[in-house]
C-alpha cells in the first residue's frame, strides 16, 4: 500500500457502500484527502444505473485503522463550484421500480433493471433509457425549483421558468458536475414552482463517513433509509440485525460544514473514509426530503484514534451552532458558579460540548438511539444522559424522520475515560 499525505479523489461508487471492494485510495494518519464531490439525492435519484440514490467518492484506507479503532474527520475546507442546482419533494413513480426507486430502478416501457440513461433535451421528459428511447424517470418532483447562486456563494435566488430553462439546456456546466460522475444533472429537469425566493448559503456535507461493514446502497447507511432496506427482495436486503453493519455516514446534519469534527467508527480494515452529498443549504430536518445538492472542493485531515469502540458518528461542532445551553460556560458565568460552589462545598465538573449522532426509523427511535451510544460509551446510565440533554444541552434534528444530534456538557472525566479529552478541549 502506498500511503500518501495529500489523497486526490475524483472517483465515485456505483452507489454502493461495499466492504468487499478493494479500496483504491490510501492516505497516512495525520494526512488530508482532498475530494471533487458530485451532487447528491436527484441527480443520482433520476440515474437509475446508479444503486444507491447518492454518487459518493470511493473510500480512503486510511494508515493503521483497525476494526475498534475511530477515525477523526476535520473539515478544513468546503468550496461550492456548482454555479446554479435544482431541488424539490419527491415521489416515486409507480412501475418504474421494483421493490426500492433509490435502488432497483426499472424502465417501465422495456423492463430493463437499472439500464444506462441519456439526455434529449431538458424538462421531464429529456432522461431516455438507452434500451427502448422512450423517457423514464423513477422519481417525480411534486414541487420543484431551480436555484442559482451569486459569484461569491453567499446566496441563492430561486429562478422563473425562462431562466430555469436557460439553466437546463446547460445543466452539467451550471452543475459542474466532476468528470467522473455518471449522473443526470437534476437540472436538466428546469423545476421552477418557487419564483424569486432568497436563500443564504451554508454549505456541509450530508454523506461523511466510514464504510459499512456489510455492503448498503450509501443513501441506506442511515438507520432511517436503511428502514427501506428490511426484507428487500433485492440484493441489499436486510435484517433488524444486519443494519447493525451501519456507519450512519449519511447524516444530513448542517453542523456537518467546515470547522466542525466528525469521529467516525471504523467497522472494516482501514476505515474506509468517503464523502459526497454537499448542500449548499439546509434547515434542521431536511423537511422536504432534499435540499439543493452540489459538486464541490473537500479538504478533509484525517486521524486515527486507537481503541476508541463506537457505533455510529460523534460530531463535535462549531462554538455558532452549539444549542444555548451547550455552549462552553464563559469566564464570568463559571466564576459565578465558582462562588455558590465554595458557600455549598460542592466541586465543580469542568466539561465539555460533544454531540453523538442517534438513527432510527423514527425521531423517538434516533434519538435513543443517540442517547444509548452516549451512555454506553461513558459507562453510565440512560437516564443521565438525558438529564444532562435536558439541562446542559439540547437533542436536535438532522434529518425527518430519524437522524438527530444528542447534545450534551460531558464530563472531563468522562472524556478521559475514553482518551478523547485532548481532542474536544482543542475543538
Amino acid at each position: 500500500m502506498n500511503f500518501k499525505n495529500v489523497v486526490y479523489v475524483n472517483e465515485f461508487t456505483n452507489g454502493v457502500l461495499d466492504p468487499v471492494v478493494e479500496m483504491q485510495y490510501f492516505v497516512k494518519d495525520g494526512g488530508h484527502i482532498i475530494a471533487n464531490t458530485a451532487p447528491g439525492c436527484w441527480g443520482p435519484m433520476i440515474t437509475p444505473k446508479l444503486q444507491g440514490g447518492h454518487e459518493v467518492t470511493k473510500p480512503v484506507y486510511v494508515e493503521g485503522a483497525e476494526v475498534g479503532d475511530a477515525i477523526i474527520i476535520h473539515i478544513e475546507d468546503i468550496h461550492v463550484t456548482s454555479l446554479a442546482t435544482a431541488s424539490g419533494s419527491d415521489q416515486a413513480v409507480k412501475g418504474a421500480y421494483t421493490d426500492d426507486a433509490f435502488i432497483d430502478a426499472k424502465c417501465p416501457h422495456c423492463g430493463i433493471l437499472n439500464p444506462e440513461t441519456y439526455i434529449d433535451g431538458y424538462g421531464k421528459e429529456a432522461i431516455k433509457c438507452k434500451n427502448c428511447d422512450k423517457s423514464f424517470l423513477p422519481f417525480d418532483l411534486t414541487n420543484g425549483y431551480t436555484i442559482k447562486f451569486d459569484n461569491d456563494s453567499q446566496i441563492g435566488i430561486t429562478l422563473n421558468e425562462h431562466s430555469a430553462n436557460a439553466v437546463a439546456k446547460e445543466a452539467k456546466a451550471y452543475m459542474n458536475t466532476p468528470e467522473n460522475s455518471i449522473q443526470n444533472p437534476i437540472a436538466t429537469l428546469a423545476p421552477h414552482d418557487i419564483v424569486g425566493a432568497i436563500a443564504r448559503m451554508r454549505p456541509f456535507l450530508g454523506q461523511l463517513g466510514t464504510t459499512p461493514s456489510q455492503a448498503f446502497p450509501d443513501s441506506h447507511n442511515a438507520g432511517d433509509f436503511a428502514q427501506a432496506l428490511l426484507g428487500a427482495s433485492h440484493a441489499f436486503g436486510k435484517t433488524e440485525e444486519d443494519l447493525n453493519h451501519r456507519t450512519d455516514g449519511h447524516m444530513d446534519i448542517n453542523r456537518v460544514r467546515v470547522g466542525a469534527k466528525v469521529i467516525a467508527p471504523v467497522k472494516v480494515a482501514g476505515a474506509g473514509v468517503y464523502l459526497g452529498d454537499m448542500h449548499a443549504m439546509q434547515g434542521n430536518g431536511e423537511i422536504a426530503g432534499h435540499t439543493a445538492d452540489v459538486s464541490g472542493v473537500v479538504r478533509l485531515k484525517i486521524e486515527v484514534i486507537k481503541e476508541l469502540t463506537i457505533e455510529g458518528p460523534i460530531l463535535l461542532s462549531n462554538e455558532d451552532d452549539l444549542p444555548y445551553l451547550a455552549k462552553p460556560l464563559t469566564e464570568k458565568e463559571r466564576a459565578l458558579a465558582k462562588k455558590m460552589a465554595d458557600q455549598l462545598g460542592i466541586e465543580l465538573e469542568e466539561s465539555y460540548p460533544i454531540s453523538f449522532i442517534g438513527t432510527g426509523a423514527t425521531l423517538n427511535e434516533a434519538t435513543d438511539n443517540a442517547v444509548t451510544r452516549a451512555a454506553k460509551l461513558f459507562g453510565v446510565c440512560k437516564e443521565e444522559i438525558l438529564n444532562r440533554c435536558t439541562i446542559t444541552g439540547s437533542i436536535d434534528i438532522g434529518r425527518h424522520p430519524g437522524v438527530v444530534t444528542a447534545t450534551f456538557l460531558a464530563p472531563k472525566g468522562y472524556l478521559e475515560k475514553i482518551k478523547m479529552l485532548e481532542v474536544v478541549k482543542k475543538k
